[in-house]
């Protein structure tokens, strides 16, 4: 096939062969079968229904078999990054939520965090024959997400905790000789082939003990669904670290505390309730309750911060929190998807505080935290508008 034919194949694949797309262009065997497949979610002709060339408006309908094909289509034809991205779009643009209930639909798509958002928010209206396969789609992300993430969390933070704990008057047990010979270099003697280390730098000996006591303080408002999910996956992790105390909240008016439920992520994705309203102010009431040493505690918020109870006392809590020695951590999003929509005054008001509101990527979440743990400025990313 010649660059120009294409070129032409492409955009006709693009335009959906409309009579005023002008390329000419006709297509056969597997690009039809594309073009059908492509047709049914953003042109509207049903899946099965006669191609008759003319325009497209017929769309999936709520027809499980032919919704059930479709999947199996796009899954043949498409890559899984893409399928994920059709299968969002179909459950978005045309109300597809309802066959998710069905086991037989479930088992037929391509697992992912929008997917496991999805079927949270239906999990209150999903009949007992469903519970099991859509629990078994969600560890299936859920297990892909923790292998992802957790050995460099892991990583990133025993060596911040281990570096927040060095004293400077070591035991030689204790000794940090790394660091140690590093910072004494300038006192090097040539002639002796040898460093004299004036200044010991050594870690904390408490290794096993707890050193840090986190909690992640979760919005679960509808809009906030793939940050639920990470933020389930991350609150696993940290608590399988001995030398971090974790606790997991989460909230919309209500508040509900599922740090018992943080050995397996699932049950606290489970736990949850996606949708509501917002009371951030209660749940930060909660967590303060919480707070035994405030010196060696990160809270970390997840919201887009649309308060719907006391706004005035839910910045007096952060600045009492942050007055106290608690570092504070404000998150609009921890997803790949960048910012949300979220109130600006609000994150104003707690940059003001010196508490700034940002969208975090799980890719960088370990970075903040070590940044968090070491009392340090957090890696804040350039966030566009």
């Amino acid at each position: 096939m010649s660059g120009t034919q294409e070129r032409l194949r492409r955009w006709r694949l693009v335009l959906g062969g409309d009579g005023a797309d002008g390329t000419g262009c006709e297509l056969r065997g597997q690009d039809a079968a594309m073009d059908g497949a492509l047709s049914a979610l953003y042109g509207g002709r049903r899946p099965g229904a006669a191609d008759d060339g003319g325009s497209r408006t017929a769309g999936l309908g709520a027809s499980a078999p032919n919704v059930a094909r479709w999947l199996g289509d796009i899954r043949t034809y498409f890559p899984t990054s893409v399928v994920q991205v059709m299968q969002r779009d179909a459950i978005e643009r045309l109300g597809l939520s309802a066959l998710l209930l069905e086991p037989e639909m479930l088992e037929a798509v391509e697992a992912d965090v929008h997917l496991v958002g999805t079927l949270l928010s239906l999990n209150k209206v999903m009949p007992e024959t469903t519970k099991e396969t859509a629990r078994a789609v969600v560890r299936k992300v859920v297990e892909q997400l923790e292998k992802r993430l957790s050995s460099r969390t892991r990583a990133t933070l025993t060596g911040a905790l281990d570096r927040s704990a060095r004293v400077s008057r070591p035991r030689h047990r204790d000794i940090d000789w790394d660091r140690t010979i590093r910072a004494n270099l300038k006192n090097y003697l040539p002639e002796h082939r040898t460093v004299v280390p004036e200044r010991l730098i050594g870690y904390g000996r408490a290794a096993q003990s707890v050193k840090k006591d986190v909690v992640l303080c979760i919005d679960q408002s509808g809009s906030m669904a793939a940050s639920v999910v990470y933020a389930s996956v991350f609150g696993a992790v940290l608590a399988s670290m001995r030398a971090i105390a974790t606790r997991l909240v989460v909230f919309d008016t209500a508040v509900v505390d599922l740090t018992d439920e943080l050995d397996d992520p699932v049950d606290v994705l489970f736990g949850t309730q996606l949708g509501g309203g917002t009371d951030i102010n209660r749940a930060l009431a909660y967590c303060q309750s919480q707070i035994t040493r405030p010196a060696d505690t990160v809270v970390v918020l997840i919201s887009d911060l649309y308060e719907g109870g006391i706004r005035d006392e839910m910045l007096k809590r952060v600045a009492a929190m942050k007055a106290s020695g608690v570092q504070f951590v404000a998150l609009l999003a921890l997803s790949d998807e960048g910012a949300p929509a979220y109130d600006r005054e609000h994150a104003a008001a707690l940059a003001a505080l010196g508490a700034p509101a940002f969208a975090c990527t799980p890719d960088l979440f370990p970075e903040v935290m070590a940044a968090a743990i070491e009392k340090r400025p957090l890696p804040i990313p350039d966030m566009a508008g």
